[in-house]
């Protein structure tokens, strides 16, 4: 998930803006199952959502391991947050249709009371921007809990690659960047409580039909191990979908016989594949959803 891609994830982000979100199929804390986008345009389908769930993950926040207090503060917040609404009022505005709220950044200042959080603005919803302004899920969140703790806050935005390794080397002191919790992070972090649970999904064009027959989790995983190395699968370099494609026995995931190829952005990926270099995408079901109704509406 950065140079090339800054005049891309503009475009999606103001469109975002503009436009309602389609329904991230949440469970637990998630409030918008059953939620379709509303005031679109006339749809011409180019790409299309796989709708079968191929994982079960939860996203969480990462922390230094060197401020234990600041992980109690967070967990004590989003314990809060998830009680009084705050957390399901955020997740409304992105994925049924309410007004996302823009987030600024400080400039960072060591002499000055900061709480630093690296990120990468290229998963909508949950991190992205539109110009200088930051929007999403996760960014709406920190920026509620930095209000709290008395603090300025400083999102450096970054190449997903690089958010846990600022963290662990105390170049920023948390990291929301819809992160998936697991073991072989938790080598380099902390991670809050959950707050929110997520899948990967796939994302095909739209005339494709290999997945037609599949109904279950089974049948799409057999599908995919049935991938031969002349097709490619795109994903967003460094999330979960990479470990998925490429195979990571930490991960738990055995791969796939087909080609595995890295992009700087979901978006990236999609456009890509719709210029024919790749056959397929992998992504977190909320980016997917954004990805596709963008493409698909694009005039």
């Amino acid at each position: 998930m950065k140079k090339v891609i800054k005049v891309i994830s503009v475009i999606l982000a103001i469109a975002m803006v503009a436009c309602c979100f389609a329904s991230c199929g949440q469970k637990d804390n998630n409030p918008t199952d059953g939620a379709t986008p509303t005031n679109k345009t006339e749809t011409k389908e180019v790409v299309k959502i796989i709708e079968i769930s191929l994982t079960d993950e939860q996203y969480g926040f990462a922390v230094s391991k060197n401020q234990p207090e600041l992980l109690t503060k967070l967990n004590e917040f989003v314990a809060e947050i998830k009680k009084d609404g705050t957390l399901d009022a955020i997740m409304t505005k992105y994925f049924q249709g309410g007004t996302p709220e823009g987030v600024q950044s400080a400039t960072l200042d060591k002499s000055k009371d900061q709480l630093v959080v690296s990120t990468n603005a290229e998963f909508a919803p949950f991190e992205y921007k539109d110009g200088d302004t930051f929007y999403g899920v996760d960014l709406e969140i920190v920026a509620a809990f930095a209000k709290k703790l008395g603090k300025e806050l400083v999102i450096k935005d970054i190449d997903f690659n690089s958010v846990l390794n600022e963290v662990e080397s105390g170049n920023a002191d948390m990291s929301a960047s819809g992160l998936t919790v697991n073991e072989e992070r938790l080598k380099q972090v902390n991670f809050s409580d959950t707050y929110y649970t997520a899948s990967q999904y796939v994302i095909a064009p739209a005339a494709d039909t290999k997945f037609d027959s599949c109904k279950t989790r089974e049948d799409m995983e057999k599908a995919l191990a049935e991938l031969g190395s002349d097709v490619a699968v795109g994903f967003q370099s460094g999330t979960t979908a990479q470990y998925y494609v490429e195979g990571d026995e930490e991960w738990g995931f055995p791969g796939l016989k087909a080609q595995a190829k890295g992009y700087d952005s979901g978006a990236l990926a999609v456009q890509d594949m719709i210029n024919g270099n790749i056959q397929y995408v992998m992504i977190d079901e909320a980016p997917a959803k954004v990805i596709v109704d963008n493409f698909n509406n694009a005039k």
